[in-house]
């Protein structure tokens, strides 16, 4: 339970004593992380045979989600259901459980992440100047993936310095976003505080172009240094 269940309390000695809240669950994240470690084997192999084995895995983890999913009795404890339109209803099919992960939002992650790869890996243009937009655009995705943690990382800053300069701008409260994490679960935030999903949209835009050259620097040190330490970032 302490490891892989979310958002259970439970005491450590029996009553009365202290209690724990397991807030986030370990162990389905630790195996994500760890096959994601075998994955990098791939990329030892020759390309032809690496991009061919990219393809099937990631077209078996899509297809098997598309198949469980509609089967709808294995694999997720939220069921999908037919809403009042079919962009709601696509919604429901893929709106699957994060925390822990089930088996179908791994599959309907994963999957179309190796088909991703599948599509991106290739050489790069050997002139610069001469790189179609389709390549620009695939090195940025590559400078990301190859500083996954610091990514990871920075982004927590980025977005929470983005929504405090937001909020000044146009005049709402922002001491709440310096409170504690159980302070924001236990309490509600101010009235009249947020965006719409637009301004949201913007704002996320704006972070990953904040950090992308942070990202390529790093990518950059990695590939200049050997440091264990540095292929854990």
């Amino acid at each position: 339970m302490l490891l892989h269940q979310p958002f259970q309390v439970f005491p450590i000695l029996g009553f009365p004593s202290p209690v724990v809240l397991v807030v986030y669950p370990l162990i389905p994240w630790i195996g994500v992380m760890a096959v994601g470690y075998v994955f990098g084997s791939l990329y030892q192999r020759d390309a032809s045979q690496r991009r061919r084995w990219l393809l099937r895995l990631g077209v078996i983890a899509t297809s098997l989600f598309v198949f469980i999913r509609a089967w709808d009795v294995y694999g997720d404890p939220v069921h999908w259901s037919k809403q009042k339109n079919a962009l709601f209803t696509v919604l429901s099919f893929v709106n699957t459980t994060k925390y822990p992960p089930s088996l179908q939002f791994l599959l309907m992650t994963l999957g179309p992440s190796m088909l991703a790869l599948w599509c991106f890996d290739s050489n790069a243009a050997p002139n610069p100047e001469r790189m179609s937009l389709l390549t620009r655009f695939r090195n940025a995705f590559v400078s990301f993936g190859r500083v996954p943690l610091f990514f990871y990382i920075l982004q927590w800053y980025t977005a929470h310095v983005i929504a405090v300069v937001a909020g000044l701008m146009f005049g709402q409260p922002v001491a709440w976003q310096f409170q504690s994490p159980i302070q924001k679960f236990t309490s509600p935030p101010p009235a009249n505080v947020g965006f719409r999903l637009w301004v949201v949209y913007v704002c996320w835009i704006l972070g990953v172009l904040l950090l992308y050259p942070l990202c390529k620097w790093f990518a950059g040190l990695k590939a200049r240094r050997r440091d264990w330490w540095l292929s854990y970032l």
